[in-house]
């Protein structure tokens, strides 16, 4: 039994250099700009869009379209295997808004397709963004809960 310890003792070691050597560390300092920059100039982006279509449609529609733009965006990016290199780059600063959301959704839908419509991408896509949905509502419900009980109606 001391044999087999030590032997996968042994193992972990060598797996441990192995990943130091290959994997570089990150600078977290560095990642958290990045990341604050890119999500901020995609608030930006954002809002710049909603004043647009606040021009032509009234503020829940134009919050919809912002929505909706910034899906199909994610959408696109993945699909062409563009939003895996911006996300290199942006870090959470991406995948946080509804784009992140888009991706999770598209990518199970590429990597199923060749199982069929119904079988492949149907019952897979949602599984990443299915978990997304279902914390979300379950979120929404206890913090609509708790309002209700600290403020009334």
């Amino acid at each position: 039994m001391c044999f087999f310890v030590n032997n996968i003792n042994k193992n972990n070691e060598k797996y441990d250099e192995i990943i130091k050597r290959v994997v570089k560390e990150e600078n977290i300092s560095k990642n958290i700009f990045i990341s604050f920059l890119s999500g901020g100039l995609i608030g930006v982006l954002g809002q710049f869009l909603t004043n647009i279509f606040l021009r032509f449609y009234e503020l829940n529609d134009a919050y919809f379209l912002t929505f909706s733009v910034f899906v199909v965006i994610g959408s696109v990016l993945t699909g062409f295997g563009i939003f895996d290199k911006v996300l290199g780059f942006c870090k959470c600063g991406l995948i946080i808004p509804i784009t992140g959301f888009a991706h999770a959704v598209q990518s199970a839908a590429l990597e199923y397709r060749k199982e069929g419509l119904v079988t492949g991408i149907g019952a897979n896509m949602f599984k990443l963004a299915g978990s997304v949905i279902i914390f979300g509502v379950v979120s929404a419900y206890f913090f609509g809960l708790l309002r209700y009980i600290l403020f009334g109606c």
